[in-house]
């Protein structure tokens, strides 16, 4: 006679082999290799654990209904601009740019257009100064949107011009990243202040599942955005906060975020406006045009092409910068960042500078940059040399040793300042800047855009950034890497385990 034990033993038995095989089944599909590898793992070494991992954070993908209006968000964007000024088979450009360009419209929905300016930002207290004045000039709206928003000490002046702007009768549209902002020191306080000026305001992905308001907790709008009357846009790494992000251990060690941003005119303005435009329709359903907001609820993204084009229609000339917005991320059937990254890193000729404060890459994006090496394009990898994220920065010290045997240079920004910037230059003539870091996360799960650019001037700019760096930095060498003591590399490759779990 069996016994109950025996009974349990058995029925543990065949759930643990129903969740490996139907592992086998599900997990891998439409899944990277490593990825599928790394969860398959998970489950198979700790079954019951993983599986609750899994399902709570298994899928890359936002809810289908907010895939849905993504898709249709698109599809209504390169209907309308088909007919826009594309510049994509400029005669001036190379064959490579112009096909990269169209890739990013398939994908992205957005055109590249001419006659930019664009103008980098560099010191953080004079990057929030800068985008205070431009509110203080707004005459019809404001579009703000960052990934972390909070009212302190160093963005006190900020949002005093807001409250300006909406004092003078400016409408003022402002979206923050739910999860992001929701930990920090003064969001209760912020919130508050944004409900006291009388700004219509929103958070991007939020998580309330009693609202019905639930994805994967670790899909975010990592985006940072602000836009004057659709003719002044800023974009790039900085987060609308102190630099020390009010954290007390990063106060404790004295840490300082560096921060890169452009600011940007011209008709690509309406570009980087039509971003801000189309999240606030995902999270809102509600449509908003120069600064007014639709009562009526629609079923699609039509009116946002519609939008778009008008206001590229009217933007003027304002330099001369051949410039096309790329938005990325969970609500993209394709990787739109990782794809443009490769097709600029393989177009190379010149030379290769790339700079991330998170630098994860999957094997496409290795290759990639060693094989530019190889075929004797000198590459420069510029990061920070100390973390603020322990996970992420041993991840990408594993990755250190394979760079620089295959002749990466890489530059350690000294420490306490958190190299934050995030963008690469090729050659003479292209650049690209955004707010996506050179990590699988940035890839797949956050909400993200770039903003790729031909032109001599804004790459001598960029020069300029890259060899302010090269001045602090200190320039890692093989020798120096392979001293590393032992726990040092147990870390470091157990934190690149993990990462594949997407």
């Amino acid at each position: 006679m069996f016994s109950g034990a025996w009974w349990w033993a058995t029925a543990l038995l065949l759930v643990d082999l129903t969740i490996r095989v139907l592992a086998v089944i599900i997990v891998p599909r439409n899944r990277r290799p490593t990825s599928g590898m790394a969860w398959l793992l998970a489950i198979f070494l700790i079954p019951y654990f993983g599986v609750i991992a899994f399902l709570l954070i298994g899928s890359p993908k936002l809810p289908r209904k907010r895939r849905k209006v993504q898709s249709e968000i698109n599809s209504f964007m390169r209907e309308v601009t088909a007919e826009e000024r594309h510049e994509e088979t400029h005669e001036q450009n190379p064959a490579w740019f112009n096909s990269l360009v169209k890739m990013n419209a398939t994908y992205g929905g957005l055109p590249l257009l001419a006659g930019n300016s664009g103008q980098l930002l560099g010191d953080y207290e004079q990057t929030i100064k800068a985008m205070s004045a431009a509110v203080d000039d707004a005459t019809d709206y404001v579009h703000v949107q960052f990934y972390i928003l909070s009212s302190d000490a160093t963005t006190n002046g900020f949002f005093e011009s807001l409250e300006r702007a909406i004092a003078r009768g400016v409408i003022v549209n402002v979206m923050l990243d739910h999860w992001a902002s929701r930990g920090k020191k003064y969001y209760a306080a912020t919130k508050a202040r944004l409900d006291a000026m009388g700004a219509s305001w929103r958070l991007m992905l939020p998580l309330k599942p009693l609202e019905g308001k639930f994805q994967r907790p670790d899909l975010r709008n990592h985006r940072k955005i602000l836009i004057i009357d659709g003719t002044v846009g800023y974009m790039g790494s900085l987060n609308m906060i102190s630099r020390d992000y009010n954290v007390p251990k990063n106060i404790k060690r004295g840490l300082k975020w560096q921060e890169l941003v452009v600011e940007l005119r011209g008709p690509a303005v309406a570009t980087l406006d039509a971003v801000f435009i189309s999240d606030w329709y995902s999270e809102t359903g509600e449509v908003i045009s120069a600064g007014v907001r639709r009562d009526e609820l629609v079923a699609s993204g039509e009116h946002l092409g519609r939008i778009s084009k008008a206001l590229i229609d009217h933007n003027t000339e304002a330099g001369t910068m051949l410039t096309q917005v790329v938005p990325s991320g969970p609500g993209f059937e394709r990787e739109n960042n990782l794809r443009l990254f490769l097709g600029l890193i393989h177009a190379a000729q010149k030379r290769i500078v790339i700079t991330s404060p998170y630098f994860v890459p999957d094997e496409s994006l290795m290759y990639a940059i060693t094989s530019a090496v190889a075929r004797g394009i000198p590459v420069d990898l510029f990061v920070s040399e100390i973390g603020d994220q322990a996970l992420v920065y041993h991840a990408q010290r594993s990755y250190y040793e394979e760079l620089l045997r295959a002749g990466v240079r890489i530059y350690l920004y000294p420490a306490p300042y958190i190299l934050h910037a995030k963008h690469f230059t090729i050659d003479d003539e292209t650049a690209l800047i955004g707010s996506s870091n050179m990590d699988m996360r940035s890839f797949g799960l956050n909400m993200e855009v770039s903003m790729l650019v031909r032109d001599v001037g804004f790459v001598a700019q960029m020069r300029e950034v890259e060899d302010h760096y090269r001045e602090l930095s200190r320039l890692l060498t093989l020798e120096q890497w392979m001293e590393q003591p032992l726990r040092s590399t147990v870390l470091d490759n157990l934190a690149r385990l993990t990462s594949a779990l997407q």
